[in-house]
């Protein structure tokens, strides 16, 4: 079955407002059309994969010569369009004749729109129509076949060509409906080969919805934190806390970070891409502090954000740079750790990382302030420095980071990790 044909198109109300007029492709009407696009006619040819049915305003057909016009016909046509729809009356007071005959002898369907509807309400109306019968563009040719929600979560994250009114009209069908003010997260799950640790950890927050879906060991997630719902202050935070209880042992949560739910699609796919990157992240690089005994491993992209950015790029294209920054800020103490078995870089980066508070520090490492004084002092004469003087905390932070991150390079290799870049 067809995901709607021209016919059908023509029958929609938007389309019959702007009082459509066939000139071309009468026998064609029972034609597919497998998405509708809005475009500057000259821009349109270039984006489209076959069985699009593009609408211009016809301003790039002013002022042109009729070859250029017959071209642009013809390119149309041979990326497998569906069809043309020109508005009449404002940028063109009547179609080109050109245009028309070469649409007729190429069989190509051309519609004249005589009447002035915004093309938004057109395009949203038709892709609607077209997802509501479980025919997107992009869903039947995935490996999971019908399972339109999957489709939506890989094409968000991958940031395929999508538009606004084809997101919302997927996440409808899906059942996915952020209310206004609606705060979106991604979350990707690695170790799971189902939902339900994403679904208890919706119980948990309350009043969230969820558009969730597994993958090939990793499961993807979009949620949706009412404005006005159960969840109160750091929504980020609250997120981990529920998926902390949620998620079984041995899972890998990462959290995106927070997107407005009206900000648009694009924004929709950074919250997951986000969660992506950090999962990544989780799984190649050693955790900054000490986990958990039992439990998931839960992060965010902010609590990696510093590894994001010093591995941006690629982790492999970064290796010897990080290393170079290592070496020059911590070779001192790296050499006295290969001598004497340590673990004075693990110490300064909880340190560091926790506003160089000896309690908070000692209470992470599980182990007495005294020691923690001893170990403090030592890196110190090791590294010729104090570590709380602001000009070097920058400096050592990025460093003690880098090392971990180089070191995960190499875990990673040996292990043969696979990791979801």
């Amino acid at each position: 079955m067809p995901a709607l044909t021209l016919r059908e198109f023509l029958a929609l109300d938007p389309v019959r407002a702007s009082e459509p007029e066939l000139l071309a492709g009468e026998a064609a009407l029972d034609r597919p059309v497998r998405w509708v696009h809005s475009s500057e006619v000259y821009e349109g040819a270039n984006f489209l994969d076959g069985g699009e049915l593009l609408l211009t305003n016809g301003f790039g057909l002013t002022d042109t010569a009729a070859e250029i016009r017959r071209r642009y016909v013809r390119e149309l046509a041979a990326r497998g369009a569906s069809g043309l729809a020109v508005e009449i009356g404002r940028s063109l007071p009547t179609m080109p004749p050109e245009v028309t005959d070469e649409a007729r002898r190429l069989g190509l369907p051309l519609l004249a729109l005589h009447r002035v509807v915004p093309f938004v309400r057109i395009t949203e109306a038709a892709n609607r129509a077209i997802v509501t019968r479980g025919l997107s563009g992009h869903s039947v040719v995935r490996p999971w076949g019908d399972d339109h929600t999957a489709a939506l979560l890989a094409d968000l994250a991958d940031r395929a060509a999508l538009n606004q009114p084809e997101v919302e009209a997927r996440s409808a069908l899906a059942g996915f409906h952020p209310g206004p003010g609606a705060r979106l997260i991604g979350v990707s799950v690695h170790g799971a080969r189902e939902v339900s640790a994403v679904d208890r950890a919706v119980r948990v927050l309350g009043g969230a919805s969820v558009l969730r879906a597994a993958f090939p060991g990793d499961v993807l997630a979009l949620l949706a934190l009412s404005g006005s719902g159960s969840v109160s202050g750091d929504p980020i935070r609250a997120v981990q806390e529920a998926f902390r209880t949620a998620a079984d042992p041995g899972l890998t949560v990462a959290v995106g970070h927070v997107v407005d739910a009206g900000s648009g699609w694009l924004r929709w796919s950074d919250t997951l891409r986000a969660a992506r990157t950090t999962l990544e992240l989780a799984l190649t690089v050693p955790a900054a502090e000490p986990a958990a005994p039992e439990g998931p491993l839960v992060t965010s992209a902010r609590a990696l954000a510093l590894e994001r950015e010093l591995t941006r790029g690629g982790v492999d294209a970064n290796r010897d740079r990080l290393a170079r920054l290592v070496q020059h800020a911590l070779g001192p103490l790296l050499a006295w750790e290969a001598a004497h078995p340590s673990d004075l870089v693990r110490t300064l980066e909880v340190h560091l990382r926790h506003g160089c508070s000896p309690t908070r520090t000692a209470a992470l490492l599980h182990i007495g302030r005294q020691s923690l004084y001893q170990r403090l002092e030592r890196i110190e004469s090791l590294l010729g420095l104090e570590i709380d003087d602001p000009d070097l905390l920058g400096e050592l932070l990025a460093a003690v980071c880098a090392h971990r991150v180089v070191r995960g390079m190499g875990a990673a290799q040996v292990r043969g990790l696979r990791t979801v870049a």
